[in-house]
């Protein structure tokens, strides 16, 4: 009988064995595979902790669970038990992430076992289509959506506080005014992977990669300007950020988002993305 031990924090040794759970599902994967990809498993490099769950009767180098504990609590997979003591490693700390966010199953499921401690939530969403493209994309990529250019961020940095705050339904310039925040955005630009359209001078569009693994990038912060929505920027400019994951690194293009944004997901719908799965976010 297979019994499952408690959660350990994973290190080098046990890279073989992550690398294979991460590749079982490169798509739903992709926040935490860059990651692994950069930094290798050592805490310090990787921004947060990799746990895990293995067989206790028989250790076969096989991960039955896999969590990512960092800005973000991220559950890739694992059954009730591995849940149970992904739950029982994280109470044994005051809570430090912004959001569970992941496969479905196993985010709801995780926050079964923590919300008596980490609740009430701010906000569940618990139906999230995990989206890919791996072809050309079927909608004429907008020739003016490009790389952000490092003297844009002061252009560029109101456009990304407006689309978080109507993403996430939070201001990310709370606590420290703003400067965690830029820090990021500011790094995306600088690697190449923020996108814009600007009109006299304005972003009408953006678009970022938050997360570029081997094999796939994950596209986020899809915006279009109120005064501009309505003329299939988003659309055409999402495509282009696809296409330059597609045919330009040679990667799958993804991305997930909220089931009840039924205008953003019949747009990438005829772009060509096709849903692979289904992502949970728990928002603090």
């Amino acid at each position: 009988m297979l019994r499952l031990a408690g959660a350990r924090l994973l290190d080098e040794r046990d890279y073989p064995a992550v690398h294979a759970a991460l590749a079982a599902d490169p798509v739903g994967s992709c926040m935490v595979s860059a990651r692994v990809e950069l930094a290798g498993l050592d805490p310090w490099r990787l921004g947060g902790e990799l746990w895990g769950t293995d067989g206790r009767y028989l250790r076969t180098g096989v991960l039955h669970g896999l969590c990512f504990a960092g800005p973000n609590l991220i559950p890739l997979s694992g059954n009730g038990p591995a849940l149970r003591s992904f739950a029982d490693r994280a109470l044994r700390r005051p809570r430090a992430c912004s959001s569970l966010v992941g496969p479905a199953d196993q985010v709801l499921g995780l926050w079964e076992q923590l919300a008596d401690e980490w609740g009430p939530a701010r906000e569940v969403r618990p139906d999230q289509p995990l989206m890919a493209l791996d072809r050309d994309p079927a909608v004429a990529p907008d020739a003016r959506v490009r790389p952000v250019r490092a003297a844009e961020l002061d252009a560029y940095f109101p456009a990304a506080v407006a689309m978080f705050r109507e993403e996430v339904g939070a201001d990310p310039r709370a606590g420290d005014g703003g400067a965690g925040y830029r820090a990021r955005v500011s790094e995306l630009i600088t690697s190449g992977r923020a996108f814009a359209r600007f009109e006299d001078g304005e972003v009408v569009f953006k678009a970022e990669v938050g997360a570029l693994s081997e094999h796939v990038g994950q596209i986020q912060g899809v915006w279009v300007h109120p005064r501009h929505r309505g003329r299939g920027l988003g659309a055409a400019g999402t495509a282009a950020v696809a296409d330059r994951l597609v045919r330009g690194l040679g990667r799958t293009a993804s991305l997930y988002v909220n089931s009840y944004n039924t205008p953003a997901l019949a747009a990438y719908r005829r772009i060509g993305f096709r849903q692979v799965g289904r992502y949970a976010t728990v928002l603090f």
